[in-house]
């Protein structure tokens, strides 16, 4: 393997590169950005009096093995010392809220919160649990995660929390996404063990074999259940970015977009603006849709399933507020479509994250999500909203739903078109056609990013190493 080019300068392709770095079975790399700044959804603001806000995640939880491989590429990249761990004892693990009946709601926890009624639900979740035990397994390759948790714990987790969780997680509508393809594990747990509560106990299936480094082994001991950087997520890609640079054997184009993709006599002709790139194998980061654009004639039957994977639009806005505005402390609360469609949630970024605020006084950071799913229907199209529509929007949220009736000191909008892919019912069998269809023709190409495995920062890394190990036919 000679050259390897890598189409999108997002966490994926980014760690795509980094992996292919590992290997001296490749001699160069070629990773094309069509915009100016690398890293895609992972997008910091960092003022200089000290204040860092988050434009897209803001953070990433450790567990499992796609956590530990995070972790460990944080570790080899020298950021060890710059993370900020939330431990499950933070005041923003155990509290997290609903927004119901123009009320907040401290969403249940711990034995009371399975034995005794918690508003905004009518009877304690235990019963659920315990009728779960006994609900028929489904013989259908997929369904709804509206129709899966309904059948399984019942009517109102699915139209309340469930829900609420799907437009916090997704920015999506429960009842057309797939519970396969978004929570695999129930998936497997139903499959395996013929119900949740056994699979949760006893284990759903094997799990991804990813030894521990040391930041990860200090993880489990610590018990972190999420953690950021000093500087903000956006120093993932950035350290990433040097780490390619310093390698040499990576070729960092930005502000080149792919226009179109032939087959060569041995690989791909990649043609950008200023000419044309010649690579023995192609690892794609691009958005679905935009990959089935470029695509040439002959891959038509790639071209359908990838224009059917779609995505929504999500309103991000930043606040910051003089002073300790919040009445209540937690990670935040998320709101159920039949509360609001277009308001999916508010983080109370300062409680889990304080060392993001100003150095001088205290401060109240916010963020207010808006729109996915709902997008249209509440806003109009993304060209046709105005920055201060969704502004105003996002601080009488925050006045109904915290009681904060003071200006915001400081604000961002942003706008983020087709951020985030919606995995609806069937999703699975789309991914497994396509890299099917690429294996039968031999296809020098590899399909990575949130399209296809899993949304979460984590699982587009992992989706990275395992493209490259399944090229390279080894381990890393």
């Amino acid at each position: 393997m000679r050259t390897v080019a890598v189409l999108g300068g997002g966490i994926g392709g980014l760690a795509a590169s980094y992996y292919l770095c590992k290997s001296p079975q490749v001699t160069k790399v070629i990773l094309l950005e069509s915009s100016s700044r690398v890293g895609g959804w992972l997008w910091s603001t960092r003022r200089s009096d000290g204040a860092v806000f988050e434009h897209g995640p803001r953070g990433i939880r450790p567990s499992g093995a796609v956590g530990r491989n995070t972790l460990n590429m944080v570790e080899d990249l020298g950021l060890a010392e710059e993370v900020l761990p939330v431990t499950y004892s933070h005041d923003a693990s155990k509290n997290r809220y609903l927004y119901v009946n123009k009320q907040l709601h401290r969403m249940p926890s711990g034995i009371s919160g399975l034995v005794r009624t918690v508003p905004p639900f009518s009877r304690p979740l235990l019963f659920s649990i315990a009728t779960e035990m006994f609900a028929k397994k489904s013989q259908q390759e997929d369904e709804s995660i509206h129709s899966f948790v309904s059948r399984r714990l019942g009517t109102e987790l699915a139209d309340i929390a469930v829900d609420s969780l799907c437009r916090g997680v997704f920015a999506g509508d429960c009842r057309k996404l797939s519970v396969r393809s978004c929570f695999p594990v129930l998936y497997e747990a139903e499959q395996r063990r013929g119900s949740l509560t056994l699979g949760m106990l006893m284990g759903s299936g094997t799990s991804k074999a990813v030894p521990p480094g040391r930041l990860s082994r200090r993880s489990e001991k610590e018990s972190w259940a999420q953690w950021s950087l000093r500087r903000g997520l956006e120093s993932l890609p950035e350290s990433i970015s040097d780490f390619l640079q310093q390698s040499r054997r990576v070729l960092l184009h930005r502000d080149t977009p792919v226009n179109h993709i032939s087959p060569a006599t041995t690989g791909w002709t990649i043609h950008v603006k200023d000419g044309s790139i010649s690579a023995d194998h192609v690892i794609s980061a691009l958005p679905a849709k935009v990959l089935a654009a470029v695509l040439p004639s002959n891959c038509q039957p790639l071209v359908q399933p990838l224009q059917d994977i779609s995505c929504v639009t999500v309103a991000v806005v930043n606040l910051e507020y003089e002073g300790s505005v919040l009445p209540v402390k937690g990670f935040g609360h998320l709101v159920p479509s039949c509360e609001d469609p277009g308001l999916l949630g508010v983080v109370y970024d300062s409680v889990p994250f304080p060392q993001h605020n100003r150095r001088d006084g205290p401060t109240t950071r916010l963020t207010v999500m808006m729109g996915g799913a709902w997008f249209q229907e509440t806003f109009g199209t993304p060209v046709s909203v105005t920055k201060q529509q969704l502004l105003e929007r996002a601080t009488e949220a925050v006045r109904c739903h915290l009681g904060v009736t003071a200006a915001p000191s400081w604000s961002w909008v942003s706008l983020h078109e087709d951020c985030i892919p919606q995995y609806t019912e069937g999703h699975f069998g789309r991914v497994d056609f396509m890299r099917r269809l690429v294996k039968k023709n031999n296809l020098s190409l590899s399909l990575i990013g949130s399209s296809y495995d899993g949304v979460s920062v984590n699982d587009v890394i992992f989706s990275a190493r395992k493209a490259v190990e399944e090229l390279l036919g080894n381990g890393l």
